[in-house]
């Protein structure tokens, strides 16, 4: 499957992949990710991690039926016939205890290995193990969670007074994590280790999320990428049909699209 726009509008791809979706919680963009799957097809899809928020759904439920809808997508997609990996990351770490289970045909691993059209192979994980304040200061780690989810609150409420002005969707807490020098220090750190366990494993690359930065860059000849998330930046990772990895930024294609416009995309990694 190639990129392809069919006249309903749909993309095909051979795989795609997504994380940090952060179902269960207020930031999650349920909807946009409902668009996102709607106007997609592919043989493989890679749930990279975070889908549920199990971490905040211990402390209160919140479950709107949008997020049930995402669940029904994903299960309907598996249904059939796309082969669905589901990756858990730290959020949703009680999955991890179900690997090599299938789902409804989703099946649970602790990390995979993708290999592409083109021949490369990808170390695929979530990164949670790549975070020193996650495996060593767990505490920390849900503090952490609470600003972040304070931070979102205030997303939410800055793009709601946006729409009514008829502007589009806009990240702040993203803005804001490129003008905080520690968060791009933790950033580029993560990265480097992520890439480091790549080269141990003897691999071309690695497909992540974790940390809400959508990328894709070489780091000392490995490959990084990472999905993003879809509670910020609301992106996908797509590969096509020749093995052409590309980020999908959801809210700016779907702008152009609604606007009947030639559609901007990121530029693919190079092979």
């Amino acid at each position: 499957m190639g990129r392809h726009v069919t006249e309903a509008g749909v993309r095909r791809y051979r795989s795609v992949f997504i994380s940090d979706v952060h179902l269960g919680t207020r930031g999650c963009q349920a909807d946009l990710l409902l668009d996102f799957i709607r106007h997609m097809e592919c043989e493989t899809l890679y749930l990279v991690g975070d889908i549920v928020d199990g971490w905040k759904l211990r402390s209160g439920w919140y479950w709107p039926q949008a997020h049930n809808d995402v669940v029904q997508k994903i299960l309907r997609l598996a249904r059939k016939g796309v082969s669905v990996i589901y990756v858990p990351g730290n959020h949703d770490e009680v999955v991890r205890d179900f690997i090599g289970v299938h789902f409804g045909g989703v099946v649970v691993a602790r990390d995979a290995i993708h290999e592409t059209a083109d021949g490369r192979r990808f170390l695929v994980t979530h990164g949670d193990d790549f975070d020193a304040v996650v495996q060593h200061a767990k505490w920390l780690a849900l503090l952490g969670d609470w600003a972040y989810r304070a931070l979102l609150a205030s997303n939410t409420m800055i793009n709601r007074v946006r729409r009514r002005l008829g502007f589009g969707y806009w990240s702040f807490s993203a803005f804001a994590k490129t003008r905080v020098k520690k968060a791009l220090q933790f950033i580029e750190n993560f990265e480097q280790a992520v890439a480091d366990e790549a080269r141990r494993r003897g691999v071309d690359g690695v497909i992540c999320g974790h940390i809400h930065k959508a990328e894709s860059r070489m780091i000392d000849g490995i490959a990084y990428i990472n999905d993003g998330d879809w509670v910020e930046s609301c992106t996908a990772l797509v590969e096509h049909a020749d093995g052409r990895l590309e980020i999908l930024e959801w809210p700016k294609v779907r702008a152009s699209l609604a606007a009947a416009k030639p559609i901007g995309l990121a530029e693919p990694l190079a092979a």
